[in-house]
């Protein structure tokens, strides 16, 4: 894909878009879709059909990786479809504690995604998982292998983020820069170790393996003992956008984000291709 391509809009048949790189670093961007196919949109309620807990902005907070040499993989399609960041058979990644679903029938707030007798059954889950979260689970699995053929260590970083205070989720606020390494298993000690000490030096207000320690993606492919190592970033929204619709992306905020971003990503790549 060039670069004229990449935020032109979708085609009828698209799910995702990959941007291809040269280095040994997949960005995987789950949660950006933000659209709704008419045929599950109609069944939903006005409030979920804006599709209000995208991680919004992430794609483009992210953009600059690309320059870095990274390989970016984003979807088209909002988690209220289907959540590409749960296992296909939903089970739960924080057993005991709120969260939301492989197929969401409720907002972050509590509210009721779909009218009154409208929710997805099994063979309407099924369907979706083969339809959206396969194709996108392909893509990821196939360029991890490609980069993994290239270079005896890779990385994926997944790029997520959220409003800052969601009591669903966590009581108060939610430290600004959240770095999940599923409690260390998901990537190397060393790896780990030079993302905390950029976040420190950066001065920013963090948590290592807190609320978020990665989800679905980070845990199922992350296996540094097989070269894959894989992080999860859970950034509060409020540093970069603002977090009330319509959602604005705030570029002098994002800015400063940014910079902290491509320290990380340029420290990690350090460790991976063994510099």
């Amino acid at each position: 894909m060039n670069d004229a391509d990449w935020w032109t809009p979708w085609a009828p048949d698209e799910n995702f878009r990959l941007w291809r790189g040269s280095r040994p670093l997949l960005i995987s961007l789950p949660h950006d879709g933000s659209e709704i196919p008419s045929e599950i949109a109609t069944r939903m309620t006005a409030a979920a059909r804006t599709a209000p807990d995208t991680d919004w902005h992430v794609g483009q907070l992210y953009d600059f990786a690309r320059m870095l040499g990274a390989s970016v993989l984003r979807p088209r399609w909002s988690r209220y479809v289907v959540d590409l960041n749960r296992p296909a058979d939903g089970t739960a990644l924080y057993p005991g504690k709120s969260e939301t679903g492989l197929i969401p029938t409720s907002t972050f707030a509590g509210e009721s995604i779909y009218l009154s007798g409208q929710a997805p059954h099994s063979p309407e889950i099924a369907a979706r998982v083969q339809r959206y979260w396969q194709p996108y689970h392909a893509a990821l699995a196939q360029t991890l292998a490609q980069l993994r053929s290239q270079a005896p260590d890779v990385l994926l970083w997944e790029g997520h983020s959220i409003i800052g205070s969601c009591p669903m989720f966590f009581s108060g606020r939610l430290p600004d820069y959240n770095l999940g390494t599923t409690d260390g298993s998901s990537c190397s000690a060393q790896l780990q170790s030079v993302l905390e000490a950029r976040l420190q030096v950066a001065g920013v207000d963090h948590a290592v393996n807190g609320r978020f320690k990665g989800g679905h993606i980070t845990r199922h492919y992350g296996r540094p003992g097989n070269g894959v190592h894989a992080v999860q970033m859970e950034l509060v929204q409020s540093n970069y956008m603002n977090e009330g619709a319509p959602f604005a992306y705030r570029p002098q905020r994002a800015s400063g984000v940014q910079q902290v971003l491509r320290g990380m990503l340029e420290d990690a790549l350090a460790v991976v291709e063994g510099r």
